[in-house]
């Protein structure tokens, strides 16, 4: 799984560059997050901008993701989701379970704001 991730105070934000998240890498994609937590002390924000497509596969390790977040005390969110993408998380009901920011500075500003300077900076 293809990501870039932007280490901030407490906080990580997860760039996805994969174009398709579905079955073909959906434990790479699952694997990614989980690896992801140890750095995102208070939140993991995942920038879905690149990301054109979500499959049930994809959804299941997003959900497993946000339990071993949630057990370890750690915000979890989504952000910049295309509009096919957004569709998915609505008829899902996903849009109900994670918290959804139009943009990535958003999601940084209320989840983690001490870190949103150094968001800004980079």
């Amino acid at each position: 799984m293809h990501s870039d991730r932007i280490v901030l105070d407490g906080a990580l934000v997860l760039a996805l560059r994969e174009k398709r998240i579905d079955l073909d890498n959906a434990d790479a994609f699952k694997d990614a997050l989980l690896g992801a937590l140890p750095q995102a002390s208070r939140a993991l924000i995942l920038d879905f901008s690149a990301v054109d497509y979500i499959s049930s596969a994809g959804l299941r390790s997003l959900m497993i993701a946000h339990k071993a977040a949630k057990a370890a005390s750690c915000n979890m969110a989504v952000a910049a989701l295309k509009p096919l993408t957004r569709e998915i998380f609505a008829i899902s009901r996903f849009d109900v379970v994670f918290t959804l920011f139009d943009e990535v500075r958003g999601a940084v500003a209320e989840l983690a704001p001490d870190a949103l300077d150094g968001f800004d900076a980079r």
